[in-house]
């Protein structure tokens, strides 16, 4: 069975039903298959606390052998992120600048901006790293080296990275074994082997004969055979099984199979990944899927790409078809489903709180994308490796996209039909007259000009103003008559966001981050009503004005068609819960910081997948609401005063995630059947209930328990020990 998305009006999957059950299987898949036992391995090795002294673990193997898939599923495990104070990834790869390395750490582990440390020497950010790390057991991951030096020119200046005998650890991945050897600290090198005959089938089955399709093949014995000798193939890479496994699973055809096992003796071994590449993508149902596949060579290296905003691009650049009784970003959010299916995109992370997802492309994959893009005119990457661009040079690029990432000169693209604008991690960005501009997105990097052009970029229909300083949003912002989206995440506006924002009839996504906001006055948002059509509304930040709670809920009250809230100010005032009674197509909801909730609205949005709600104190039990949402999949609560708690059979029955925290419940109650698909249960700082609730028993799916800041309860607790007899995993964490 083929997703057909050229002849159909309805955009199919052929197994999840939404996009949060795609990514609960991708999530579920915490080891990769055939490294089982390297990943416990390496783990150990680095949390080992009978070492103290720095020492690295380095793995060493050939592109494609899955060293950063290893790497990054070590980095994000429960254990190693509970063990270190602090860690942090950074992509070497063969060009690279030792103090841009180091900003970059500097970044993940102190939260400072870009921005700030432009000015900074090395040996000052080498000294700041230093004495940051030196109180702190961390771990570093350094992916992709090439160099035998590497380490030295990162430790050169400052002495960037301290032993100070407290277990600290770097995670080194490398083609080379020389470059492992080469680190001047007691090292474990790890040679990454390609997987056995039988791990290489066991992979490759998985993408290409999953088991929800064996139970429609007929013949499943013959596309066994002919899979195995597939396999073989492969010569033991995990990355070439993956995506020709993910290939072959919409092309469930003997005769197919059976033609490319007999095409495979002329393809020579170096080009045998260029060759399923080209052969996956070429299969891609549409243009419109292929274009969006190769947009993602517009990111760097190992870059987490937030699914929400990605979804938001394509769409901006006109990728996403309409398509009928579907939204853009439901058909967007399918198109991505069939990239995870085919192994051309992995899943790199979900956020708690809201269940957001983050996917990544392998190297390989993206020097293909590069590639390929700028043979066919789609897109320019440039950067360290391809050389830099200024304005005398830029008007050369092929492409009416540009992607500017990890240069030090300023960059002030000449190309005056260029539509597309992304750059990342840049000293400075000077923007001339770019008048066809349709998407403009500015990352970790400083911006000249902005205020003065960016109101005569009418065709613009996404900005993305992300880790910035010094910005000021012109007033000119509302004539920007197409704007979808304004995305300012962790950009700081030197003024409040002006009102004319809301001027612009078909802004659908407004994140304003930590800025400055003043609602309209309420006869402006009674007359207007732009906001209607907005579909997400971001903000983190205490407003201003006199009578900005009063104008507040008025404005945000008349998003009738918000599918994500979250709104998080201090103190919220109570009244504020009642804002989305009228929001029926809401999805997720994050609403804090409330003083006193003393009840909970009688009814919510019964399309909510996700709510977190965080309070000072909420009076009353919250669950007989809450426990009624059909469709909830994540709840995250803080701050309930009540000693007693009741789920009720047949509540909550599609919760899988559940975080409590700051309770003062004595006794919690859960009757047979309650929270049947629950897996994940995050207690934190129940300072009252001494003992555990014999009803977790009734959880039959729960599989990971973790208690915060609850000592209290001990090992020894008969509950704890009897959901760890059925294989429940617990952990107390101080």
């Amino acid at each position: 069975m083929k997703i057909d998305l050229d002849n159909t009006g309805l955009v199919e999957h052929e197994f999840p039903q939404d996009f949060g059950v795609m990514q609960q299987h991708s999530q579920d898949d915490v080891v990769m298959v055939g490294f089982e036992d390297e990943h416990k391995e390496l783990v150990d090795k680095l949390v080992d606390t009978n070492k103290s002294m720095l020492s690295a673990v380095s793995i060493v193997a050939m592109g494609g052998a899955g060293k950063t898939t290893l790497a990054r599923k070590i980095y994000t495990s429960s254990r190693v992120k509970e063990h270190f104070d602090t860690i942090a990834w950074v992509t070497v790869s063969q060009t690279f600048k030792g103090i841009e390395l180091l900003k970059d750490i500097m970044k993940q582990i102190t939260g400072k901006k870009y921005e700030s440390l432009n000015q900074m020497l090395e040996h000052e950010v080498g000294k700041e790293i230093h004495d940051f790390l030196l109180e702190n057991k961390y771990l570093v991951v350094l992916d992709d080296v090439w160099e035998t030096d590497t380490w030295e020119q990162l430790n050169r200046k400052g002495k960037a990275f301290p032993d100070a005998a407290n277990g600290s650890r770097v995670l080194l991945t490398t083609r080379k074994e020389d470059v492992a050897n080469h680190v001047q600290m007691p090292t474990h090198v790890h040679p990454l082997k390609k997987l056995d005959e039988e791990k290489s089938w066991k992979l490759f089955s998985s993408k290409a004969l999953p088991s929800y399709k064996r139970s429609v093949i007929l013949d499943v014995d013959e596309f066994e055979k002919l899979g195995r000798n597939l396999a073989k193939k492969c010569d033991g890479l995990p990355l070439a099984l993956a995506v020709l496994g993910g290939y072959l699973s919409k092309t469930l055809n003997r005769q197919a199979w059976s033609s490319i096992l007999f095409d495979w003796p002329s393809t020579k071994d170096g080009h045998m990944m260029r060759n399923i590449l080209a052969r996956s993508y070429k299969d891609l149902p549409n243009h419109y899927l292929r274009s969006c596949f190769l947009y993602l060579a517009a990111f760097p290296e190992d870059y987490e790409i937030d699914v929400a905003d990605l979804i938001n691009l394509w769409i901006a650049e006109s990728f996403i078809p309409y398509t009928p009784n579907y939204k853009l970003e439901e058909t967007a959010c399918k198109y991505l489903t069939e990239l995870v299916q085919r192994s051309l995109v992995q899943i790199a992370s979900e956020t708690r709180e809201l269940g957001q997802v983050s996917i990544w492309i392998h190297d390989i994959l993206r020097d293909w994308c590069i590639e390929q893009a700028r043979e066919d005119g789609f897109l320019d990457v440039i950067d360290k490796t391809t050389g830099q661009f200024g304005a005398s040079s830029s008007d050369k690029l092929i492409s009416y996209r540009s992607c500017f990432q990890n240069l030090s000169d300023e960059i002030s693209p000449g190309a005056p039909n260029v539509r597309t604008l992304l750059c990342f991690k840049l000293s400075s960005v000077s923007l001339p007259k770019l008048r066809f501009l349709r998407v403009l997105r500015i990352e970790d990097s400083r911006l000249e000009g902005f205020s003065r052009v960016i109101g005569r970029c009418i065709h613009l229909r996404y900005l993305g103003l992300l880790n910035g300083e010094g910005v000021t949003l012109p007033s000119s912002i509302g004539q920007l008559l197409y704007l979808q989206t304004i995305d300012l995440s962790g950009t700081e506006l030197d003024s409040v966001v002006p009102n004319s924002l809301w001027d612009i009839p078909s802004l659908r996504h407004a994140f304003l981050g930590r800025n400055l906001f003043s609602p309209p006055p309420p006869a402006w948002s009674l007359r207007r009503q732009q906001q209607n059509k907005l579909q997400t509304f971001h903000l983190y930040r205490t407003l201003v004005g006199t009578n900005w709670y009063h104008d507040m809920v008025i404005f945000v009250g008349q998003m009738k068609q918000l599918t994500g809230l979250c709104i998080y100010l201090g103190p919220m005032p109570a009244g504020m819960v009642n804002i989305f009674a009228n929001m029926p197509h809401l999805v997720y909801i994050f609403l804090g910081q409330f003083d006193v909730l003393d009840k909970l609205p009688d009814k919510f949005p019964q399309s909510l997948q996700s709510v977190r709600l965080d309070a000072n104190v909420i009076e009353q039990d919250p669950m007989p609401i809450l426990e009624k949402l059909p469709c909830l999949v994540l709840l995250v609560l803080e701050g309930y005063q009540g000693q007693t708690m009741t789920c009720s059979a047949k509540g909550f029955p599609r919760l899988q995630r559940l975080q409590l925290g700051k309770f003062s419940t004595e006794e919690w109650t859960m009757e047979v059947g309650t929270m049947p698909k629950l897996s994940r249960l995050q207690l934190l700082w129940f300072s009252k209930m001494i003992k555990l609730p014999q009803g977790l028993m009734h959880l039959l799916s729960l599989y990971n328990l973790e208690l915060h800041g609850m000592p209290q309860i001990s090992e020894d607790d008969s509950t704890l020990k009897k959901l760890q007899r059925k294989g429940c995993e617990v952990k107390l964490i101080s």
